[in-house]
């Protein structure tokens, strides 16, 4: 079996109140205007296609498209895929290959995913779709923080549920099975429309959350501690982001570059988001992206050799 011992091994698969995150619609939309900040980073946005196949998008922050392609094919079952977390991709140990890895819920069941193909992608060369279980159905948004250091990996997955209850457990893997305990929830995220994670330490998670309502939030929520994840949570912007269904965030300097996609529009947007200071936090809106999002699920693809996002 090829390896990727050093990222797991090839996988056999403030506190908020309930009442902040639940209001309701508005009606604008997310404004593109903003002047554009000096450096150039880029994004590479995954998506799973109708027909179960990974693809990958890279934009750069002045929106243009550097590539689109099919990282690989029938990797599901067309049409199944409901929620994707972040994947990881990298070189393989062995052969002239790349391993690609994360958590996907197909209906109402998660299954850990693994897969090989020649460097750049292409054929799958082999494939591990292992399922985990059933009791999924009850969530909508799915993500994990991976922080990889020389000693240690720690993977940790954020679930929101259909009551507004977030939920974290901690992945771990034994003889190349992975398993996940809950080790922490925080209520009261019953507004929120899109999440995404944008900044992960060694003690702390960051998402920046959209609401049904058009206001933006980030929630900073601590590993440690009980049950009760004592997060804090602020409102950075209070209207017009209510358009996006889905986020997707890739670090940029000390700060995010922030892909906002419109699924009833088939558009995305794209910002660089600042470091995470509330009502502080600059925003600049870089316009509308030259590419297209009309796939039905979409998530980060990762760089094994990233180590953390852009931290706070």
């Amino acid at each position: 079996m090829t390896k990727w011992s050093k990222y797991g091994g090839l996988v056999a698969a403030g506190v908020v109140s309930t009442s902040l995150l639940t209001s309701g619609f508005a009606a604008a939309k997310p404004s593109s205007g903003a002047s554009v900040a000096s450096g150039t980073c880029s994004i590479r946005v995954g998506s799973v296609t109708a027909g179960g196949d990974h693809r990958m998008q890279t934009f750069w922050t002045d929106g243009s498209r550097v590539e689109d392609k099919i990282v690989a094919k029938d990797v599901y079952p067309d049409g199944q895929v409901r929620l994707s977390a972040t994947m990881r991709y990298g070189s393989a140990e062995e052969g002239n290959s790349e391993g690609h890895t994360g958590p996907v819920i197909m209906g109402s069941t998660m299954y850990d995913t693994s897969y090989l193909t020649p460097k750049g992608g292409g054929a799958v060369i082999t494939k591990q779709v292992t399922r985990v279980g059933p009791g999924w159905g009850v969530y909508r948004t799915l993500d994990r923080s991976t922080v990889v250091t020389a000693t240690a990996q720690r993977d940790t997955e954020y679930a929101l549920h259909t009551d507004g209850t977030l939920y974290r457990r901690n992945v771990t893997s034994k003889n190349g099975v992975p398993s996940r305990q809950i080790t922490g929830w925080q209520s009261g995220y019953r507004g929120v429309k899109a999440m995404t994670l944008i900044s992960q330490t060694s003690t702390y998670d960051t998402f920046l959350m959209t609401l049904t309502s058009g206001k933006l939030y980030t929630a900073r929520l601590p590993l440690a501690g009980g049950h009760i994840i004592p997060g804090v949570v602020k409102q950075v912007r209070g209207s017009t982001w209510q358009g996006f269904e889905s986020l997707v965030a890739a670090p940029c300097g000390t700060g995010t570059l922030l892909l906002g996609i419109d699924k009833d529009t088939g558009a995305g947007y794209l910002y660089r988001v600042g470091h995470a200071n509330g009502a502080a936090t600059s925003i600049a809106g870089l316009g509308k992206v030259k590419g297209t999002f009309t796939d039905p699920v979409y998530f980060y693809w990762r760089g094994f050799t990233a180590q953390n996002l852009a931290g706070e």
